[in-house]
């Protein structure tokens, strides 16, 4: 069989199936063929530039609507046609097709891991470098960027992953200037929930003072200290809450894109200027804690502005930023919809690993430095599946706003190989490691000995948590994050917490008991959201894609709809009903003029409730307690 490589492309060809369904090539190049499924045959009957001979096609020719006659995501089709030969040449060019998918995979995979590495050590040499300086600083800034993650990085992270959805699908769709008003909209949304964060941050030192009581003075006193220096730090760190959100906010735009690399060149000069300032701070200038938290500051701030420079200094906001624009204030509902339970997402994920940490304090020292040793190898074994997640969400995000749901779900299928592959690997090398890996982080022998089950556990419990993450992502990309954090809360905090807790006192199973009921609780999130997904219907989300990214109008009688199933009905009214509805100038200044009210309002009440929860550092015991001259001067 033979096809011209251009025949596709030439204008007013006409395509026919099997059954008689025209496919038109109009005048523009445009083709209204999405997909075609490999028991049809196709025919080029005829073509108004050339009149050439048509034959016969007994494959699928998966085609990009938006493209200007050749396909966007596939290349040119004669590349994609199975040469003679019958099933075994047809079977290798199919392994062939799953091949280069799987190397634009890795493509985005591998500096996105790197790109997370960067970020995540940018906290960690902070916390490194106050460890030489006495145990009260290390504890303060570890519980302060516990503290800084809970109440504010996850929110904002989780409020950014909308765009998982919104900017890979809207780019998909080649409807590019609509992009820079989603990134506008998200701007606006990520700076609001600063306010909320604030809120909490600056109340740091009185709650975590309900969470503890401690019948020694001497304890009682140095556990006062470190919330005060907590607090301290966790005051200096609030200003970089908006460059943190503005940072994920651009990463996010751009790596939705398939552009990976200015996020891995803006971490490296983050790192370095970090370090620089760190040591600077602390042993020349001898600011301790406060300067730590400076240069973290300073260190979020470089990111932010770093990449925005990088940005425009390689004009990779030219095809999507037409200049700020009304339409950024409208469609809020929409944007909100997506994003509220992207963030209960990550929150509720990220959270029940602290809560692991913060009980196994209740036990004792050595299984709270067990636990945080585990702790900080999940962190970083954690970014490898997170990496295949994003992968998977760019491809399909691009693939399901360009219409092409075939495509979608091959780049699922090849990142769900490439992420459960990966951590069978990973799961290995931490099962033959567990006796040596605690030396990383101690000598102490008991700690080590206590982590040697944890890790050989994990090891189990990672293969379950790469599915969890990379099904977790392909939730995102579908637009069904209502789904993806009921299933997180249900899994982990009605099933796996009672459970994890039962095991850990009743059962007097200490800190494994918690790890054995969180391994239990992710098989079964794991399997749900693999059923889930597999009993998806891709054509109907295909459509949806098509509505958010504003190149489909929204009816209700359209073909790919499930009429059998009343969840579509539900996500029209909820999301998709909204979109595309304007709002009146009196009506927009009254709802966002409304929604930064309500922003202040929650800042102010932190504010007060801080002035009314003040703690005042309980008498100094007779016993000597040391700290270094930063500290008390800190104090003073």
């Amino acid at each position: 069989m033979h096809l011209n490589r251009n025949l596709f492309s030439l204008q007013n060809a006409n395509v026919w199936t099997n059954d008689c369904t025209p496919v038109f090539v109009d005048t523009n190049g445009n083709n209204n063929l999405n997909s075609a499924k490999l028991s049809k045959r196709f025919h080029f009957i005829g073509c108004g530039q050339c009149g050439s001979k048509m034959e016969e096609i007994t494959t699928c020719i998966p085609v990009d609507p938006t493209s200007k006659g050749n396909p966007l995501i596939y290349g040119s089709i004669i590349s994609k046609l199975p040469a003679e030969g019958g099933s075994f040449s047809r079977a290798r060019r199919w392994m062939s097709i799953e091949i280069e998918e799987m190397v634009e995979i890795l493509k985005l995979a591998l500096p996105m891991f790197i790109s997370m590495l960067m970020l995540m050590l940018i906290s960690f040499v902070s916390t490194v470098f106050c460890g030489h300086l006495g145990k009260t600083e290390l504890a303060a800034v570890t519980l302060a960027t516990s503290v800084v993650n809970i109440t504010g990085i996850s929110i904002g992270t989780g409020l950014a992953s909308a765009f998982d959805t919104l900017i890979s699908q809207i780019f998909g769709s080649n409807n590019l200037k609509y992009v820079g008003v989603i990134v506008q909209r998200g701007i606006l949304i990520l700076l609001l929930s600063c306010f909320p964060c604030w809120a909490l941050l600056i109340n740091t030192e009185p709650i975590l003072l309900a969470f503890h009581q401690s019948p020694e003075v001497s304890r009682w006193y140095l556990f006062c200290v470190s919330l005060r220096l907590t607090q301290l730090y966790v005051r200096i760190f609030m200003p970089a809450l908006p460059a943190c959100f503005m940072y994920q906010l651009q990463g996010r735009y751009l790596q939705n894109q398939g552009i990976i690399w200015p996020q891995v060149i803006t971490g490296v000069v983050g790192n370095l200027l970090n370090a620089i300032t760190n040591y600077t701070f602390l042993y020349q200038l001898n600011l301790g804690v406060a300067g730590s938290a400076a240069a973290n500051t300073i260190s979020q701030y470089t990111l932010a502005i770093v990449i925005y420079v990088y940005i425009l200094w390689r004009g990779l906001h030219k095809a999507t930023w037409d200049g700020w624009s009304r339409d950024c204030l409208q469609e809020w509902g929409p944007f909100l919809y997506l994003a509220v339970p992207s963030m209960l997402m990550m929150c509720l994920e990220w959270w029940i690993y602290e809560i692991g940490v913060f009980m196994a304090g209740f036990i004792g020292e050595a299984e709270l430095g067990a636990m945080s040793a585990l702790y900080q190898v999940s962190s970083i074994t954690f970014m490898f599946p997170l990496g295949f997640a994003v992968a998977a969400n760019v491809r399909m995000g691009n693939a399901l706003g360009a219409g092409n749901t075939e495509q979608a779900k091959l780049s699922g299928k090849v990142s769900f190989i490439c992420a459960f592959t990966v951590s069978l690997v990973i799961a290995i090398i931490l099962g033959l490691t567990k006796d040596v890996l605690g030396y990383i982080f101690t000598q102490d022998q008991d700690v080590i000995k206590k982590a040697a089950p944890l890790l050989l556990l994990y090891a189990f419990h990672h293969v379950f948590d790469a599915i969890a993450v990379l099904m977790g992502g392909v939730v995102r990309v579908a637009g069904k994050q209502m789904v993806g954090a009921v299933s997180y809360l249900v899994g982990y905090y009605i099933i796996g917490l009672p459970i994890a807790v039962s095991l850990m006192f009743p059962f007097k199973m200490c800190i494994l008991g918690f790890r054995i009921g969180f391994f239990l609780c992710s098989i079964l999130h794991s399997i749900f959201l693999i059923v889930y997904i597999c009993k998806l219907n891709w054509k109907q989300t295909t459509y949806e894609a098509l509505v958010r990214a504003g190149v489909q109008s929204l009816k209700e009688n359209a073909p790919c709809l499930d009429k059998t199933r009343g969840s579509y009905q539900t996500l029209l009214t909820n999301e998709l009903s909204t979109v595309g509805v304007v709002l009146s100038v009196r009506h927009l200044v009254l709802r966002r003029g409304l929604a930064v009210v309500i922003m202040l309002l929650i800042l102010a009440i932190g504010i007060v409730t801080n002035q009314l929860l003040t703690v005042t550092l309980p008498p100094k015991p007779t016993l000597p307690l040391l700290f270094p001259n930063a500290t008390n001067t800190q104090l003073a």
